[in-house]
């Protein structure tokens, strides 16, 4: 006689919106973003963190990604099991892909290029995929149980951002 076997359930929560690739676009990702995850009832501390990382993520794809009559898509995930949050952000710039690791440190008199570190900084991890046929999918994950510590999170990550 076969005894069932206990299965655990996953629950995946998922939203995808794609917005236009402008500055209101961005700013309306972050506050959709936010009011997702408030529904999903993800903690506070995770939801500013991804916030945050929706903000650069969005602003990145509005500014460098855009090309004219092309949107960009914000989708997050929620694996309720473990509460690992993905932000993923998708545009048409495919040939321009985000600078990452030891090749990318900000001038200090620099206006911008600092938006990368802060994902580095509040991300677990963060990476780009290709889109075809012609986009990239920036993306970063934020573990809800356990995370960073919060030396990381406020910003003494020890990598080279600065």
């Amino acid at each position: 006689m076969n005894a069932p076997t206990p299965q655990i359930a996953v629950t995946v929560h998922a939203f995808a919106q794609r917005l236009s690739s402008t500055r209101r676009g961005a700013r309306l990702a972050r506050l959709l973003a936010v009011e997702q995850l408030r529904t999903w009832q993800v903690s506070p501390a995770v939801t500013e963190r991804v916030e945050q990382i929706v903000a650069e993520l969005a602003a990145n794809a509005a500014l460098h990604g855009h090309v004219q009559g092309r949107d960009f898509q914000l989708a997050l995930t929620l694996d309720a099991a473990t509460g690992t949050v993905r932000v993923s952000v998708t545009d048409a710039r495919g040939e321009q892909l985000p600078i990452t690791g030891a090749d990318f440190e900000p001038s200090a008199h620099s206006e911008s290029g600092r938006g990368l570190c802060l994902v580095t900084t509040l991300a677990d991890r963060w990476g780009t995929e290709p889109y075809p046929p012609s986009g990239k999918t920036v993306w970063a994950e934020i573990e809800g149980h356990g995370g960073r510590p919060e030396a990381v999170v406020s910003g003494q990550s020890g990598g080279r951002c600065r």
